[in-house]
């Protein structure tokens, strides 16, 4: 059983917290940051739906997956899909063996679009895909593991080697899925350049927007009837099973819900940087994806987002500066504040953040005045007495 300090009972991320971070994501960021910078915060932010579904997921579930890649992935790929087969039409083909199919296809000698391609030129299509198959995957295999009462680190190896076998499948049908290049050169969205600068900037608005809203959804959730049976399952599964719950549906759905922002960030992934590539699907990423939840804090949903901002900007820093260190340097930080910080970074304005501003709202107010003596009649009888005397 894992026993919550105090600090960290009851907390899903309040109004204030999800305004601070609102005002971070939607004004500071975009008015400090040029451009690149913002590009890639808004690639962080993708990263940061991930780790959100894994604090509803891990923290809060006790359902640790190593192959959050996976769901990730398909939703990147959904939306890749569409945007490539929107830049592969006749005209800008004419030079290719069959025109109209993306390139890799054409270089692998398949003379039509397979027939899973061909829903993905709506883009209606491929917006329900990116919702509703991650969820499907996900469901699929938490049916077979949960149901089988499989779980613990039993169901963390299965995810990791998941997320392998899918990383081996994409690479090994490079015909159909490009291969370990991936789906590249993604110019357009129903026409629109999404390279251009105020692409750029709508993207990132978006994936901001969404984020906040996933947020709110998972503490939605939380803050429920479901919220309170998912921390039981997690702390005492067999006694949710003996009071006649069905432990494995509890945990289908939120492993579901993980995905689903997973597939979310995916899609947003794709838009942001104009590929798709296996090298985001496998178990590098999943494990990433892992430290940035426990980083900022596997039970704050806050502490993912920023987890995942301040983690992925570490990384851009280290990779800069130490190219063949920052793998050593990033694996450190996560092993110092896994010792030092287990509840992540969120636990630390838990503990002094709020006493802080206690302190600070206690200073402000205005002293009491001060209590006048009492006059001579409400001295005692025997005091007046002795005074006659």
């Amino acid at each position: 059983m894992i026993k919550l300090p105090g600090f960290l009972r009851g907390r899903h991320g309040g109004p204030v917290g999800i305004l601070i971070l609102a005002a971070v994501l939607l004004v500071a960021m975009p008015a400090l940051l040029d451009l690149y910078r913002l590009n890639l915060a808004g690639r962080y932010l993708t990263y940061a739906f991930v780790a959100v579904g894994l604090v509803l997921c891990w923290g809060y579930g006790g359902i640790l997956s190593l192959g959050q890649g996976i769901f990730f992935g398909v939703g990147g790929y959904a939306m890749a899909m569409f945007l490539k087969l929107e830049a592969s039409d006749p005209e800008s083909t004419r030079i290719q063996t069959t025109p109209g199919i993306p390139d890799f296809m054409d270089w692998n000698r398949i003379t039509e679009l397979p027939w899973f391609w061909v829903p993905f030129q709506s883009l209606a299509f491929t917006l329900v895909a990116v919702l509703v198959l991650p969820a499907a995957f996900a469901f699929v295999i938490g049916y077979a593991m949960f149901k089988r009462r499989v779980s613990g680190v039993y169901f963390a190896i299965i995810t990791q080697a998941l997320a392998v076998v899918l990383t081996i499948l994409i690479v090994g049908q490079q015909g159909y899925t490009g291969g370990i290049n991936g789906i590249t050169d993604l110019r357009t969205l129903k026409g629109w350049d999404i390279r251009d600068e105020s692409a750029q900037y709508l993207f990132y608005y978006l994936n901001a927007v969404l984020l906040i809203g996933c947020v709110l959804l998972g503490r939605w959730v939380l803050n429920g009837k479901y919220g309170r049976i998912l921390t039981a399952l997690r702390d005492r599964e067999d006694r949710v099973r003996f009071s006649g719950y069905d432990v494995a549906d509890f945990k289908i759905f939120i492993f579901c819900l993980a995905a689903f922002m997973s597939g979310i960030g995916g899609a947003m992934f794709t838009l942001q940087v104009g590929f798709m590539s296996p090298s985001f699907v496998g178990i590098v990423p999943s494990i990433e994806f892992v430290i940035f939840a426990a980083v900022g804090g596997r039970l704050s949903l806050l502490g993912g987002v920023y987890g995942a901002l301040l983690v992925s900007y570490a990384k851009t820093l280290f990779a800069e500066a130490y190219p063949q260190l920052w793998q050593v340097m990033i694996g450190t930080v996560f092993i110092l504040v896994v010792l030092v910080l287990p509840y992540g970074l969120a636990s630390v304005y838990q503990r002094h953040g709020k006493r802080a501003l206690s302190r600070l709202k206690g200073s402000r107010r205005a002293p009491p005045p001060p209590t006048a003596a009492p006059p001579s009649s409400s001295l005692p009888q025997d005091s007046a007495t002795e005074g006659r005397r």
